[in-house]
C-alpha cells in the first residue's frame, strides 16, 4: 500500500516513473507547422506497435516522441507540462533530471508555438542522433548510418505539403538512409490541431499506424491517401448538414479523385450530384457501382426515406433503372 501510494504521488507530480522499457529503438520526428498552427509526430520501428507507444500529440498543446528504451510516460507528462505553459526545453529537463534511466532515453518535445527541445542518453545505441530546426526535432538510434538524422532535417525543410506530407517525407528519407540496423516493422503518423478542442476526441487531423507490415512506411503512406480522402468526405457530410451542398460536392468529388475505383467516394459523390439537381451526370456514376454491388440500389432506397435524396418517384426510377 505505501509503495502504491508513493507512486501515485510522484505521478501527480509529473516525473516519470521506473518501469520496464520496450525497445523501441527507432527513428521520429515532432513538428509544428507555422501555415496552420499545427502539431504532430511520426515513427517508424524495427519493433512491434511502435506508434501506441513513442508519438503523443495534443490539440493546441503540443507532441511528444519517447523512444530508444522507451518510457511511456514522457508522453502524458510531457503533453501535462506544456498544456499548463512549461517551455519543451525547461519540461524536458526537469523530466530527465527526475528519471533514472535518461541515460537510454531518447525524447523530443514541440508546443504550439513551434518550441523544441530533445534528449539523447549517453548510452543510447549508435548510431544515435537528434537535430532542431525551427519547429522541428528529429532524433534516431540503432541507425545503420550516422546520416539519417541530417537527411530527416533536410528533407523536412525541402518538403511542401500539408504537415502529416511533410512528416512522411522525413520518414521516407531516413529510410533512404539505411533506417534502423535491424529492418522496418512498424511506423505511426499523427497530426493535432492548432486549437486546443472543447473535448479531448476532438482536434486530430490525422491519426495513423501501421502496426506490423513488411513494408510499413509504404502502407502508412498509402494509409494517408486514404485518411486524408475520408476528411474530404467528412467535410462533404458537414457541408450537407450546413446546407452547402455545391462544397459537398466538391468535397465528395476530391475524395474520389484520390481514391479511383473506390465505391464509398464515388457513391456519395453522385448522391450529392442529385440533391443539386444533376441527375444526368450522376446516374451513370450509379450505374457503374450497382453493377458492381446492388447492396448499393437498396441504401440509395433508404437514403430517400430519410430525405437524404430527393422524394421524387420519377427521381428514384431513374436512379433504379441503372441497376442490371
Amino acid at each position: 500500500m505505501f509503495l502504491t501510494w508513493t507512486l501515485s504521488l510522484l505521478l501527480l507530480a509529473g516525473q516519470p516513473q521506473a518501469r520496464p522499457s520496450e525497445l523501441a529503438h527507432t527513428y521520429s520526428i515532432v513538428a509544428y507547422d507555422e501555415q496552420t498552427g499545427e502539431v504532430g509526430g511520426a515513427v517508424q520501428s524495427h519493433w512491434f506497435s511502435v506508434g501506441s507507444i513513442v508519438v503523443w500529440a495534443q490539440g493546441g498543446v503540443g507532441a511528444v516522441a519517447t523512444q530508444s528504451f522507451v518510457n511511456v510516460d514522457y508522453g502524458p507528462l510531457g503533453l501535462r507540462a506544456m498544456a499548463s505553459g512549461e517551455r519543451p526545453g525547461p519540461a524536458l529537463e526537469r523530466l530527465t533530471q527526475a528519471d533514472p534511466g535518461r541515460d537510454v532515453r531518447q525524447v523530443a518535445f514541440v508546443d504550439v508555438s513551434g518550441r523544441v527541445a530533445a534528449h539523447t542518453g549517453q548510452k543510447c545505441i549508435r548510431h544515435h542522433c537528434d537535430v532542431q530546426g525551427d519547429g522541428f526535432s528529429v532524433q534516431a538510434n540503432m541507425m545503420l548510418k550516422s546520416t539519417v538524422c541530417t537527411a530527416m532535417a533536410e528533407a523536412f525543410r525541402s518538403a511542401r505539403g500539408s504537415l502529416a506530407r511533410r512528416l512522411m517525407a522525413a520518414l521516407q528519407a531516413a529510410e533512404a538512409e539505411g533506417g534502423d540496423i535491424r529492418g522496418r516493422q512498424s511506423a505511426a503518423l499523427k497530426v493535432v490541431s492548432a486549437a486546443k478542442p472543447e473535448q479531448p476526441w476532438e482536434g486530430v487531423m490525422v491519426d495513423i499506424r501501421v502496426d506490423d507490415h513488411q513494408r510499413p512506411l509504404q502502407e502508412l503512406e498509402r494509409l494517408l491517401t486514404v485518411q486524408e480522402a475520408y476528411n474530404d468526405m467528412n467535410a462533404g457530410d458537414l457541408a450537407i448538414e450546413h446546407g452547402q451542398m455545391e462544397q459537398a460536392l466538391q468535397h465528395y468529388a476530391r475524395a474520389e479523385e484520390k481514391l479511383p475505383g473506390r465505391l464509398e467516394p464515388r457513391y456519395w459523390h453522385a448522391v450529392q450530384l442529385v440533391s443539386v439537381g444533376r441527375l444526368q451526370e450522376a446516374l451513370p456514376i450509379f450505374k457503374e457501382i450497382f453493377a458492381q454491388d446492388g447492396n448499393w440500389l437498396e441504401l440509395t432506397r433508404r437514403l430517400a426515406e430519410v430525405d437524404l435524396l430527393p422524394q421524387d418517384p420519377e427521381v428514384l426510377k431513374a436512379i433504379e433503372e441503372q441497376a442490371p
